[in-house]
């Protein structure tokens, strides 16, 4: 699917994008070339300690930023493929610095989408996330507003063979400024800071991330927002995983932070097609006829009043559960 193409992915010095392009790598192995575009001097140099270009010479490594509409559209020539990862994400850095965040999410979502429409892209994947649900903060409504600006995107297309899609999932364990990480440093003072005691969130591993966008690649018909069926934890498991005999100290809930996360919510059902692994969020404004895909990949409509919420979830980690995956996706030292 990704032999002889040329693949750019913004934020790519992330988590995500060094997972991605460490799996293209494993199993594309004549994928023409590799473009990570991040603003991150350091990360970058960081990053080519692993993906050096005299070992993968298919790998470029370009300084920019979403918000810089040119050097984007530069970045972008030849390019068939864009991974756009590259966001501001930390929820009470958003609340205090709005327009940032604004900036980045949204109009940097917006130059992807001019820069692969004037050079020729044909396929786009924009990571999304549970924030982007029925928004309380203003992360989560950067995120929505970029999902519909990649989902419409797909209007403005005219006669180019390009198709726009979303993918959209929960927390990914062990990434960078994630809960797990955090606890883990915290249990060396014996008290973990918990927000709220009811508080769940859903679970994703890097690896599956990938494989989801890899699955949009290859059978997104434009217009989709792909959510996948994870299970959810609940925060004081993950605190009870990591540290059993630290004391857990109820610090409250950050401003704009939610009890639960959502995906789908209950008017988004009247959209959503339920396939084996993933859930479906079908355009609003239709693109193609959902009984065509529902039939193309033998899915089912969800019945209305579905919703897809990480505190009614019907799949749950348990504490051993979550031990196991910190020990495979996190530490492979983990003891408690």
């Amino acid at each position: 699917m990704l032999n002889g193409k040329s693949i750019l992915v913004t934020g790519a010095t992330g988590s995500f994008g060094k997972e991605f392009i460490r799996t293209i790598l494993k199993l594309y192995p004549d994928v023409k070339r590799l473009v990570v575009y991040s603003r991150d001097e350091l990360k970058q140099f960081e990053m080519s300690q692993e993906f050096s270009h005299s070992k993968y010479p298919v790998i470029r490594y370009f300084i920019g930023d979403v918000r810089d509409e040119a050097r984007l559209t530069m970045a972008c020539e030849g390019i068939d493929i864009i991974i756009h990862a590259a966001a501001l994400k930390q929820v009470p850095a958003a609340e205090y610095n709005p327009m940032e965040c604004i900036k980045t999410n949204i109009l940097g979502g917006q130059n992807v989408i001019t820069a692969a429409l004037a050079t020729g892209v044909q396929k786009v994947v924009a990571l999304s996330t549970d924030k982007a649900a029925a928004p309380i903060n203003l992360y989560g409504a950067t995120k929505l507003c970029s999902d519909k600006l990649f989902v419409a995107a797909n209007n403005i297309k005219g006669a180019r063979d390009i198709r726009f899609s979303v993918v959209r999932y929960g927390n990914v364990i062990g990434s960078r400024g994630s809960v797990i990480p955090f606890f883990l440093q915290k249990r060396k003072e014996g008290v973990l800071p918990i927000t709220h005691p009811d508080m769940t969130r859903f679970n994703i591993s890097l690896e599956d991330g990938v494989k989801m966008v890899l699955f949009a690649l290859e059978n997104a018909w434009g217009g989709e927002i792909f959510v996948p069926k994870i299970p959810s934890y609940r925060i004081t498991d993950v605190a009870e995983a990591i540290a059993p005999n630290a004391r857990q100290e109820v610090v409250g809930i950050r401003p704009g932070e939610k009890l639960h996360e959502e995906m789908i919510t209950e008017t988004d059902s009247l959209n959503t097609i339920e396939l084996d692994k993933y859930y479906v969020i079908c355009p609003s404004t239709p693109i193609w006829s959902m009984d065509d895909y529902v039939n193309a990949f033998n899915g089912r409509k969800v019945p209305y009043g579905f919703e897809y919420n990480s505190g009614t979830n019907d799949e749950w980690l348990t504490v051993d559960d979550l031990r196991q995956q910190i020990k495979q996706h996190v530490d492979p030292n983990f003891e408690v």
